[in-house]
């Protein structure tokens, strides 16, 4: 079991120095004063390895001896070898006696190790020096750190004999002599964790402690120190320290802020104290481009600190290379090594190392300086941070307040050491928080735009257009990052979607415009705003826009690009304001207090000290509230480690297994997995008799099953060298992140193998794809004059510019942009002229205009105010003639639908169009190009006019589906209203719109500019069958996997769910007393009713009904409406007693109740039956009586119905035409008639949600994915 039990505080502790009859013999045989002798080879004395007591020390107390004496073992060098502390189970399981034998933990050299204790030697002194502590840290082949702390005092030498400093005083005061030599000892602390300060602090006190004692009482004391330290667990991630009392100071131990984030118990700002931020920004390059980098100072504490503080700065990039921060001087020779490393040296070395060695980058903490070693090469600079990046963290660093003592000027004195250690870690905390900040802020600014170069199905990053993306001055920096293990680990973890703090941060500082390109991917250009800034600002600012509310959807354009004044942030550099752009709100945290381990160190004082712990945790557990759910799972965490600790394995399980309802993130699933897997038989059939803990053991065990291997290569984008068939075609576009949908791609293979056998050589591959890039890049480099711009919104882009054409409007180059055509006239001034809008287009031909003998082909476009406007486009009219029908086409559509993504998709046909022109160069390429006229071909052959009802009611519509290669069906739709909270990011205020979709994916919508807020959630791999939000914090969302998965509405995550179901869950209501949420209710599809206390998460009742196929509940009146396949049963909410049945009436065995509806104030329930279009209403006072009977026109069956004040609104699928087809039809509950029929969906309508009684939202099938949003009357 030991081998199941995470490491405590401690790995190993040794004592390293002398032994003390080779100082007595060297100052014996030599008359030298001590400190001209030469340095001593120091050695490991005594090796102190936990578990350090056992069951069988209970015999010691019998026999009335106490154990340190009567069983004190040898921990004394003995011939070659360190003797290892002898050790034993907690459980009483004997271990070998045989100590010579005993394992030290693999990992650890104990022949390296005595060097790195004394990294500049060991030399005795005639005088006494101050202790001294310094930093280590150690790594294995498989990258795993760990960290060691060492403590250096000096014990004075008298008579050949080693004694405490008291002692030796009081012995040369009597006798007149004083010691002949002060010999040095090290203390060695080794931990898998990097608790620098924590370790540190607890050293001081031991060296404290020791300074009375005599040689063997020294090694007694370090014993029960080490043992101390083993006894303490590190705590989980999240918001409790823990703190233990270390004579005479209080330890605290911090935990990491969650699971992926690093532990940081050391000084941050040590870096930003000995270097200016541009020599920062320096070191960061260095380490980012995997340099060969050495770092110097004079203290041996601060070289490891320092290059701690860089590796945390680039969280969470994580260094992968060899990393040594201190070398002894018998270790010089590593800097040698050819391959990227970070080691450091004192700075007596520097002028050896970098003589010597060649490319070295060479950094001195002392001095702040960075330079190179000599060069094989001409000497390279190091590249700059990009310049946007590097100017807003060096404005961010200046306005730290990194001095302690100008916090100090206006506190009053604290005359408490306690209060002291407390004022400064507090201080300390705060600034560490706000250079994580910082420097994750500069991480994110940097690597932003990574993700617009990715291609996630087929795991592909476009390096070279991502270069070319870049400013001329960032471009050096670039080109040596993107070669990196480093970065390619970065981009392993982006593709895997994974959200970490950079992802957080990232999703967090999102413009509006980036959530615009998530659904609409349009092919970037500069919008006018950016175009302006670019000439005016280099900088721009950004409003934030507050929105509490559902929009009023009447007065909200349709947005036809990225809305950029209604951003949910405000891009603030601090430039010249100090101010810090995205301040997170600081995290209160929480401390548990470790009980006291008394000595001796028997079994009888590990037992009561793992009682005592136990005890103190459950009784915290009692009195925390249970809404504070963070603090909660960190006990349970605690409780089942100590349970653990103690043998009790059932406990230990079932405290984990409350980590489901509190924290899910940290849920110890390997430490769970190895307990069930060394559990005792006679355990585990206990734990299989208790449901939950089989359930448990089943779902862990499962998973270690199912593990799937994660795909995580990367392939860098490369021009295909055969030729391609379509499938492998489609593959190659998508990589290249021209386009994503797969019909468009069919189009686009289409037109460009016109005439010719239907594969893709890969010249024409290659001309298409550059054609494309220059394209694009040749439309970053258009720069209108500011008499232009002011003519066009600020979200405008120009896609295409015609080449200069004579037109009745003058002489100038025709622009397209997403909303309008203008003419760009030339001359003196270049001017602006409206052609038209899109949506003002009456007519388009192309003709030709007759110029002397010349018949020259004419584009000729009337408007709806019929102006014209004639220009004599030549070679190009064909073309433009395309371009505009499709842009008109597409604009027609999608203000027919109030679908705004047409235009976009029609802007990327004309693009492809314009790129498949540029690329054939053939006599074909117009029909070529006429197969991507998407909009135009379907205006022509099937007129689509949208009813007038569907129009009038119809407001906009959204895409949950963007980015995907197929639409895909929105199963279930969610809003949910917005609020403030002070303590939230503004964006969390707003309204939110949730759509599950297949395979347990949620994107979440801001409702009030409709784009995308999230992209997305990942809830298990099952169909999602409902949401609710089940108070202001809470959403849970029901699987087919018979999960309950439970968001956090702040933190926009799933840390918690509810496992009790056996079967899929169906539905969630929640019951409500004077508007405040009291009891939850889920159903099964096996009949299973469960009721939930809201807050604690606990089961209050369970409810099997008698009948399965139960599909829906609905709640009114303390009773419960349950919907089964053969009727709905209404129950008593309480006693869950049967109350009314209504029966299934058709006469159809193949039919079954699909979905219900209750009208209380009207006494009736209503229902639809699968495979039927008629709608049946009971009077709930009655339901012997027939049902009343509306049928629906056009309908095969109602899938979906909510009720919106006094209307039923109902989902439908039906057929048109052999497709399919979703039609909704709102009902009068007084007149029980359909007043409208609306047209919106091209598939079933699966979803129906209601937003504030003001608007409905449907969504539909997976051959459409859309999301409709009505306006409801």
């Amino acid at each position: 079991m030991e081998d199941v039990l995470p490491p405590g505080l401690l790995e190993i502790c040794l004592l390293v120095g002398v032994p003390q009859e080779r100082v007595r013999a060297l100052l014996q045989g030599t008359q030298r004063k001590p400190q001209s002798l030469p340095p001593l080879d120091p050695e490991v004395l005594s090796v102190f390895v936990p578990p350090f007591i056992s069951r069988d020390d209970t015999q010691v107390i019998n026999a009335g001896n106490n154990l340190n004496k009567s069983k004190r073992r040898s921990f004394r060098k003995k011939k070659e070898r360190p003797k290892i502390e002898n050790v034993k189970s907690l459980n009483g399981e004997q271990k070998a006696p045989d100590t010579e034998d005993i394992t030290v933990p693999k990992d650890i050299d104990l022949i390296g190790l005595p060097q790195l204790c004394f990294p500049g030697g060991l030399y005795l002194t005639s005088e006494s020096k101050d202790d001294h502590i310094h930093f280590l840290v150690f790594t294995d082949v498989c990258g795993n750190r760990t960290y060691g702390v060492v403590a250096q005092y000096y014990q004075p030498m008298q008579d050949g004999c080693i004694s405490s400093n008291g002692q030796a005083h009081w012995e040369s005061a009597q006798s007149g002599k004083m010691p002949v030599c002060f010999v040095p000892l090290a203390i060695c602390v080794i931990s898998r964790y990097p608790y620098f300060n924590a370790l540190k602090d607890c050293l001081s006190c031991l060296l404290v402690q020791l300074r009375p004692f005599k040689d063997l009482d020294v090694e007694e004391h370090i014993k029960e120190f080490a043992a101390k330290l083993f006894l303490i667990p590190s705590p989980p991630p999240g918001p409790l320290h823990l703190v233990f009392n270390m004579k005479p100071l209080q330890i605290i131990i911090p935990s990491r802020e969650d699971p992926d984030s690093p532990i940081i118990d050391l000084d941050l700002h040590l870096p930003l104290l000995c270097f200016k931020p541009e020599r920062v920004l320096q070191i960061m390059t260095c380490i980012l481009t995997e340099q060969r980098i050495v770092f110097f100072s004079s203290d041996w504490a601060l070289l490891t600190l320092v290059a701690e503080c860089f590796m945390l700065y680039l969280h969470p990039l994580q260094w992968q290379h060899t990393f040594v921060p201190i070398l002894s001087r018998h270790m010089l020779d590593f800097v040698m090594a050819p391959t990227s490393f970070l080691m450091g040296c004192h700075v007596d070395h520097f002028e050896e190392v970098s003589t010597e060695t060649e490319d070295l980058i060479l950094i001195n903490i002392d001095n702040g300086d960075i330079t190179h070693s000599k060069m094989t090469e001409e000497e390279t600079e190091i590249p700059d941070v990009p310049a946007h990046a590097a100017e807003t963290f060096i404005k961010r660093v200046e306005s730290l307040q990194l001095h302690y003592d100008l916090e100090l000027c206006h506190l009053r004195a604290s005359t408490d050491l306690g209060e002291l250690q407390m004022r400064r870690r507090a201080w300390q905390q705060k600034l560490n928080t706000e250079i994580q900040q910082t420097t994750l802020q500069l991480i994110v600014n940097i690597f932003r735009e990574v993700k617009d170069h990715l291609n996630y199905e087929h795991r592909v990053f476009n390096s070279e257009e991502f270069l070319k993306t870049r400013a001329i001055g960032d471009q050096p920096f670039y080109k040596k990052v993107l070669e990196t293990y480093m970065f390619h680990s970065f981009l392993k973890a982006r593709l895997n979607r994974k959200m970490d703090a950079f992802a957080r941060l990232e999703l967090s500082t999102q413009s509006e415009e980036d959530r615009f390109n998530l659904m609409f991917h349009t092919p970037r250009r500069l919008t006018m705003e950016k175009m302006a800034s670019k000439r005016f600002n280099h900088q721009y600012m950004i409003n934030r826009r507050m929105v509490i509310s559902m929009p009023n959807l009447q007065d909200i354009k349709l947005p036809e690009g990225p809305t950029r004044n209604s951003s949910l942030r405000r891009i603030d550099t601090g430039v010249g304001k100090g101010r810090i752009s995205v301040k997170m709100p600081y995290k209160s945290v929480s401390t548990f207090k470790i009980p006291e381990i008394h000595f001796p160190l028997m079994f009888q004082c590990v037992h009561s000290y793992y009682t005592d712990f136990f005890n103190h945790l459950s009784k915290a557990i009692n009195t925390l509230p249970p809404d504070n759910s963070a603090l909660l799972a960190r006990y349970f965490y605690l409780r089942g480690l100590i349970s653990l600790m103690q043998g009790k394995l059932l406990n230990a399980l079932s405290d984990f297994q409350n980590l489901d309802k509190t924290d899910l993130r940290i849920f110890p699933t390997d430490l769970v997995r190895k307990i069930v897997e060394t559990m005792p038989p006679s355990e585990r059939f206990q734990a299989d008799r208790k449901p939950e803990l089989k359930k448990l053991i089943s779902r862990v065990m499962e998973k270690q099953r199912e593990v799937m291997k994660i795909d995580d290569h990367v392939k860098n984008f490369e021009l295909p060298k055969t030729h391609m068939q379509l499938d492998d075609f489609v593959k190659r576009i998508q990589e290249s992140g021209i386009v994503k949908d797969v019909d468009t791609i069919h189009r686009l293979f289409d037109a460009l193998t016109v005439g010719q056998q239907k594969q893709i050589d890969p010249e024409t591959f290659r001309d298409f794809y550059n054609y494309w890039k220059e394209t694009e890049a040749e439309a970053q480099e258009v720069n209108l004059p500011p008499t232009v711009i002011e003519h066009l919104d600020k979200n405008e882009c120009v896609y295409k510019l015609s080449c200069s054409v004579k037109t009745n409007y003058g002489v100038g180059k025709i622009a397209l942009t997403q909303k309008r055509l203008f003419l760009l006239t030339e001359g003196g001034h270049p001017g602006y002229v409206q052609i038209a809008a899109f949506r003002d287009i009456e007519d388009v031909k192309s003709t030709t205009a007759t110029f002397l003998l010349l018949r020259i082909p004419t584009l000729r476009i009337k408007t709806l105010s019929k102006k014209v406007f004639e220009a004599n486009l030549k070679t190009e009219c064909d073309l433009w003639y395309l371009i505009v029908k499709e842009m008109w086409a597409g604009k027609k559509m999608a203000d027919d639908h109030k679908d705004p993504q047409y235009i976009q998709q029609a802007l990327t046909n004309v693009l492809l169009m314009d790129a498949v022109v540029g690329a054939l160069q053939s006599s074909k390429t117009i029909y070529a190009a006429s197969k991507l006229s998407y909009f135009d071909r379907m205006k022509n052959e099937v007129p689509m006019m949208v009813p007038k009802t569907t129009s009038e009611t119809l407001k906009h519509k959204i895409n949950p589906s963007a980015g995907e290669t197929f639409p895909q069906a929105v199963d279930v739709l969610l809003y949910t209203p917005g609020h403030l909270d002070p303590s939230e990011r503004p964006g969390n205020a707003h309204p939110k719109l949730w759509c599950a979709l297949n395979e347990g994916k949620v994107v979440v919508f801001d409702a009030s500019t409709w784009s995308i807020q999230q992209h997305c959630f990942k809830m298990g791999h099952s169909k999602l069958t409902c949401m609710i939000m089940v108070e202001q914090s809470q959403v849970w969302i029901g699987s087919q996997d018979s999960i309950i998965y439970i968001i956090n509405t702040h933190s926009m995550s799933c840390n918690k769910q509810l496992n009790d179901h056996r079967s899929d869950v169906t539905d969630i209501i929640v019951e409500k007393k004077n508007g405040i949420p009291s009891e939850a209710y889920s159903s099964s599809l096996d009949g299973t009713v469960i009721a939930w206390n809201i807050s604690t998460l606990k089961v209050n009742r369970v409810f099997q009904l008698p009948c399965q196929n139960l599909t829906s509940i609905k709640f009114h009146n303390d009773q419960l409406w349950c919907c089964t396949g053969s009727c709905i049963l209404v129950v008593s909410a309480r006693e869950f007693r049967l109350q009314m049945k209504i029966e299934h009436h058709l006469r159809d065995v193949g039919s079954y109740f699909l979905c219900f509806q209750l009208f209380p104030e009207r006494d009736e329930v209503w229902a639809s039956y699968s495979g039927s279009s008629d709608l049946y209403i009971w009077n709930t006072r009655d339901v012997t009586s027939p049902p009343q009977k509306i049928h629906l026109q056009d309908c095969s069956e109602v899938t979906c119905m909510i009720r919106v004040k006094n209307q039923m609104w109902l989902g439908s699928s039906g057929r048109s035409q052999g497709k399919s087809k979703g039609k909704i039809y709102v009902i009068s509950a007084e007149k029980k008639t359909v007043e409208k029929e609306l047209v919106g969906h091209a598939d079933t309508v699966k979803a129906l949600c209601s937003a504030e009684d003001r608007y409905v939202l449907s969504g539909s099938g997976k051959e459409e994915g859309k999301i409709a949003i009505w306006k409801a009357e």
